[in-house]
């Protein structure tokens, strides 16, 4: 299981985020700049321990409490398969500078959101080291998955239409804690 380090980032990953997410083509813009906070997410680990993968839910405060699915991860060195999902570079405070990749251009991240679909691997909690999520849902029809695709703009509450998905509570602007898809397999 992965180690989670108590320590500092700069900039922060709301930071980053603040300034990748209107260039997004999912992104449902406001009359101002974003005000993102932390609303939910899980993590999971790359099994040869290079890779840091934090599957998150962030809602925007300055506007109408948009959830935005924002899957992360950091890396000690560029992919350059993945240059176009790069969202920026951070320095984190006992690893270095991170490079910070949108998850859905990360062949790492993107098999280990297969296995966990298809229970091969665990869910685990988003701030804490060696702990499992148990709370993240996942259901699969156990035929071969061609791909996972990710929701974006999850809606609470909206069932999965498709041969398996992945579930996960987050809190709304207003504190009330909210459930719905965040990516699903075709």
């Amino acid at each position: 299981m992965a180690t989670i380090h108590s320590t500092t980032l700069a900039p922060t990953k709301l930071q980053l985020l603040t300034g990748w997410l209107p260039m997004q083509p999912w992104y449902r813009a406001g009359e101002t700049a974003p005000r993102l906070e932390r609303a939910g997410g899980f993590r999971l680990d790359d099994p040869a321990g290079a890779v840091g993968i934090e599957l998150m839910v962030v809602t925007d405060g300055a506007g109408a409490g948009t959830a935005y699915f924002t899957p992360l991860t950091y890396r000690g060195a560029p992919l350059e398969e993945a240059a176009a999902g790069l969202i920026g570079t951070l320095e984190h405070g006992v690893l270095g500078t991170r490079w910070v990749y949108d998850a859905a251009h990360d062949p790492v991240a993107q098999a280990q959101l297969l296995a966990f679909v298809t229970g091969g691997v665990e869910a685990q909690h988003q701030s804490e080291s060696d702990t499992l999520d148990p709370s993240v849902g996942r259901s699969w029809d156990g035929g071969a998955p061609s791909a996972v695709e990710l929701v974006r703009v999850p809606e609470p509450g909206v069932p999965a239409t498709a041969r398996g998905s992945v579930e996960v509570d987050w809190t709304r602007p207003d504190g009330s804690t909210t459930r719905g898809v965040v990516a699903v397999v075709r």
